[in-house]
């Protein structure tokens, strides 16, 4: 291999946010695995999706697009993604679509015409997200809203494509995802406030600014945990989880704008609690699996 297709492969790599792969592929896999109790080739096929080729999807077309504003933003070059070369965008959004195309394939092919859509509208977010016309991310409100579709969806798809039964606590639980999703999106969008500014780039945070969203995502966290105090045991146990988010941020209730990127040390926090909370929830759930059974 060249050094310059090792150079390329490495951004791509940076581009998908490996970090946070995790994020998307977990809420399928729990999704699938726990409605139809059996690892098959949809369990499979949609797992590694969405660990990889959805994440290069998402964050690489955000990077292409995000350009202006990465440059002028001094925590990308890392977990928090890559500043991407002109030179390598073509190629990103060409190895996203590509990467994607033969999992689309098979899980239509795999899927009901229910799954079809769940599966595309999905898609259709992580790319109106960050690429024109729609680019959401930068409506105020709608970023959060999107960003967060971009990790219940997976979820959605999963409990669609193994033929679910909905029940109001499986809504619920959905809803609490949601809420998470959002306020995590809004939490994140704190740190880039001067950068976004600089680069014209509007956003919940640059709209309404930083003390406004960090209390905003207090709001959402603790509408997260609430919504998971009805459902059935453990359900309420997961009610808590919220707690170590809303202390992580509660600091930066107060923040000023000019001093925004001190939140990216409440945002480091955050990346690693979501591996606490992760394992968490997978405990609760073989709890739930094993209740069910």
């Amino acid at each position: 291999m060249s050094a310059g297709t090792q150079t390329t492969a490495r951004q791509l790599l940076l581009a998908s946010r490996p970090v946070s792969w995790v994020n998307t592929a977990y809420p399928f896999a729990a999704a699938y695995l726990l409605t139809t109790r059996e690892v098959d080739a949809a369990f499979i096929i949609g797992t590694v999706f969405f660990l990889v080729p959805y994440n290069l999807a998402m964050y690489g077309v955000n990077d292409v697009f995000d350009y202006e504003s990465d440059l002028r933003n001094p925590r990308k070059g890392g977990a928090h993604g890559a500043v991407l070369d002109r030179r390598l965008h073509r190629v990103t959004l060409w190895a996203a679509a590509l990467s994607c195309l033969p999992f689309v394939v098979a899980l239509v092919a795999l899927g009901s015409p229910a799954s079809w859509l769940v599966l595309a509208l999905s898609l259709l977010f992580v790319v109106g997200y960050s690429a024109p016309p729609l680019r959401l991310k930068e409506r105020p409100f709608a970023d959060s809203v999107t960003s967060s579709i971009h990790f219940f969806s997976p979820a959605v798809y999963g409990l669609v494509l193994a033929g679910a039964t909905w029940t109001w606590e499986l809504v619920t639980v959905i809803l609490a995802f949601a809420a998470w999703g959002v306020a995590s999106h809004a939490f994140g969008a704190v740190q880039d406030v001067v950068s976004d500014r600089e680069a014209g780039i509007a956003s919940i945070a640059t709209v309404r600014g930083a003390a406004w969203t960090v209390r905003f995502a207090l709001v959402a966290y603790a509408a997260a945990g609430l919504l998971l105090l009805p459902t059935a045991w453990p359900g309420p146990l997961a009610a808590l989880l919220a707690m170590p988010y809303i202390v992580t941020i509660w600091p930066y209730r107060a923040l000023a704008d000019r001093d925004a990127e001190r939140a990216t040390v409440g945002w480091r926090r955050f990346l690693w609690l979501n591996q606490g909370t992760g394992f968490a929830v997978t405990l609760l759930l073989i709890w739930w699996w094993m209740l069910t059974s």
